[in-house]
């Protein structure tokens, strides 16, 4: 049995520890965290998650779309899982923990969202296919204006008032609009971006993780009296979630793979793609969409637990070597 050896730990798992560096002092010292000079940080969420938008939409090039047509039934199969299956499984963890009305839209809208930009990250981390994730990734964060109104719609319109339009128009706005922008710039100065390619990453990385901290300390400062009454079912909840969401996501593939023609680090991939959302996304339509820092809560929940869960995954199949 192996040394403990503490900076290996935050080497492999830095991030994930952050993350819940940063839930534990927002939850301790929440009035630290609501407003700074007058200003209610809460407020800032949103444009916070347009900013990792912009970061995302900078690293996105051509051959990041022509990939699909070299995976194109991985994509569908990716795709079709982000927005069925994590749904359905945010519907029925509402209906297992009893959760109602802001809670249960959260959760629902969790599930309902996009793929996180940060599948991308632990899908290089653990040794997948990295492609194959940037495009899902893509895939699903510019089917998301359209998909995700219509599946809060439907199955979270009888837990609170849900306008599919003004969700339309948020998604559009918080999402659409600053990956195309961030598409737009990438473009203009591709030659810089491209002899520099390197140090723009590290840029956009810490720009991004810095960004996802953030929205943790906010909401979770915010949210504090909620999640100090029923916190632990919240947490149980979002685990389930997420990992019901790699383990769907994985055996999916594995039992398609020789239709679809599907490895396993595809495999891997898929689960990766699957299980991790964009809950900051989430959060961010949780405060424009639905005007409640309540059903933020899930996603938070879910964002803390999720990056750590990835960074404990990662760090387990990297050293799995694929079949």
């Amino acid at each position: 049995m192996g040394k403990f050896n503490i900076s290996r730990v935050a080497k492999d798992h830095g991030f994930g520890l952050a993350v819940l560096g940063c839930a534990a002092v927002a939850f301790a010292f929440p009035q630290a965290f609501i407003s700074w000079g007058g200003v209610k940080l809460v407020s800032l969420v949103v444009p916070a998650i347009q900013l990792i938008m912009f970061g995302m939409g900078t690293t996105l090039s051509a051959n990041d779309f022509l990939s699909v047509a070299k995976s194109p039934w991985a994509v569908v199969l990716g795709v079709a899982l982000q927005f069925v299956v994590m749904p359905l499984i945010g519907l029925s963890l509402v209906g297992i923990f009893g959760f109602t009305g802001e809670l249960a839209a959260g959760f629902i809208l969790v599930g309902a969202v996009a793929g996180g930009t940060a599948s991308n990250v632990v899908a290089y981390l653990a040794g997948a296919n990295v492609a194959l994730s940037v495009t899902m990734t893509c895939c699903s964060t510019l089917i998301s204006p359209f998909a995700t109104p219509l599946l809060m719609k439907l199955l979270a319109g009888r837990f609170m008032d849900i306008s599919a339009k003004k969700m339309m128009i948020d998604c559009l706005k918080i999402v659409l609009v600053p990956v195309l922008a961030g598409g737009v710039v990438r473009y203009a100065f591709r030659r810089t971006f491209e002899e520099k390619k390197a140090l723009c990453g590290r840029v956009l990385s810490l720009v991004s993780m810095a960004g996802i901290c953030f929205t943790i300390l906010v909401l979770t400062a915010d949210g504090h009296a909620t999640l100090r009454d029923v916190g632990a079912l919240i947490v149980a909840a979002a685990v389930l979630h997420n990992i019901l969401g790699y383990a769907g996501g994985y055996w999916a593939a594995r039992l398609l793979g020789r239709v679809l023609r599907l490895d396993e680090r595809d495999a891997r991939t898929v689960a990766i793609e699957v299980g991790m959302q964009n809950s900051g996304m989430a959060a961010a339509l949780s405060k424009s969409a639905l005007g409640s820092t309540t059903a933020a809560l899930p996603a938070t929940v879910f964002s803390i637990w999720m990056d750590f869960s990835g960074s404990v995954l990662a760090n387990y199949w990297r050293k799995k070597k694929a079949n």
